[in-house]
């Protein structure tokens, strides 16, 4: 049978992680395709990194880290739950990854972080580091709000449409795990995890104000029908001009997307999901953005997944005639 462990990756007190791992955990024991186990990292008590040799050498001298080793060596795969700490992961999560290397590599994982912005930086963070590993981290995120999933910030109580991600998180992670294929993905999954890996390189570029990054990951005839006026942007060099008044309006910019699903052929693919722009303006007043709802149009063109068509738009109110723009996924 499958292994399948769910590792809680804060050790800090009043950490929300154990409600998370619970809950993921109670979904997957309705699965007959695996076992799931919770691993908890307060178990595993892991100094800073203080093996004399790299995790590369496969040789542990300490025995807190064989017992890690044997504990991670027991699973094919891997669902990591993440909270995000200024922008990243936590030490300790860290630290514990640091430690191995041959117990991780050719597995799957799947994410599930959580925090103010559902803890997507974490995760890209997270997901950037197992595929150093090595890994076959699958596409499917969720990703918890802590204003919105969490009663009063403190009690779990995800949305109804986290339960769908879930399950489609754990489909992926079952999947690759069945056989030890996480090293060895079919293209499809290959494909899956180049455009999940895409959308990362976006929003680093948009974060970054990056016109340069930017233009590599659109196609040169992108048609974008874009929140902004006029109907459509033809062209990377109109897309790009969008991006750059964005630019000019905000100090400092963030991106998130929430609730990606992919749909991949051989040579064309899409993504829907939400979308969330906000920063700090010029003058320096901060802006939360709005949710909105994005459609991402892919062509593989020369081996690479470039963005040919992107949709954004709001719901509208039909009886004022006015977008609605405070609701969030």
């Amino acid at each position: 049978m499958t292994r399948i462990g769910i590792l809680i990756g804060s050790t800090r007190p009043g950490r929300k992680g154990t409600q998370v791992a619970r809950w993921v955990h109670e979904r997957a024991a309705r699965r007959a395709d695996a076992e799931f186990e919770v691993i908890d990292l307060l178990d595993h008590p892991l100094p800073h990194l203080d093996e004399p040799l790299p995790a590369l050498a496969g040789r542990y001298q300490h025995g807190h880290t064989r017992t890690w080793a044997d504990t991670v060596a027991r699973f094919d795969g891997f669902v990591m739950v993440t909270p995000e700490y200024n922008a990243s992961m936590p030490g300790v999560l860290k630290n514990a990854i640091d430690y191995l290397y041959a117990e991780w590599t050719g597995k799957a994982v799947g994410f599930v972080s959580y925090g103010v912005d559902g803890g997507t930086r974490a995760a890209r963070q997270l997901r950037a580091l197992c595929e150093l590993l090595q890994m076959g981290a699958v596409s499917p995120l969720v990703a918890l709000s802590l204003h919105t999933d969490f009663t009063d910030q403190a009690t779990l109580q995800p949305g109804a449409h986290h339960v769908d991600t879930l399950d489609t998180l754990l489909d992926h992670v079952v999947a690759q795990s069945a056989g030890g294929r996480g090293a060895t993905l079919t293209q499809r999954e290959a494909d899956e995890a180049a455009i999940g890996h895409h959308f990362d390189r976006i929003i680093d570029a948009i974060q970054s104000k990056d016109l340069d990054g930017l233009r590599r990951l659109y196609a040169t005839d992108v048609v974008s029908f874009d929140i902004d006026p006029p109907l459509q942007h033809v062209g990377v060099d109109a897309k790009l001009r969008n991006w750059a008044k964005v630019f000019t309006v905000f100090q400092e910019v963030s991106y998130e997307v929430r609730d990606l699903v992919h749909t991949v052929g051989d040579d064309l693919a899409f993504t829907h999901g939400f979308g969330r722009l906000s920063g700090t303006l010029a003058n320096g007043t901060p802006v939360g953005g709005m949710w909105v709802r994005a459609t991402f149009c892919f062509r593989k063109i020369d081996g690479d997944w470039l963005v040919s068509h992107d949709q954004v738009s709001v719901p509208l109110d039909v009886s004022s005639g006015q977008g609605v723009v405070d609701l969030e996924p």
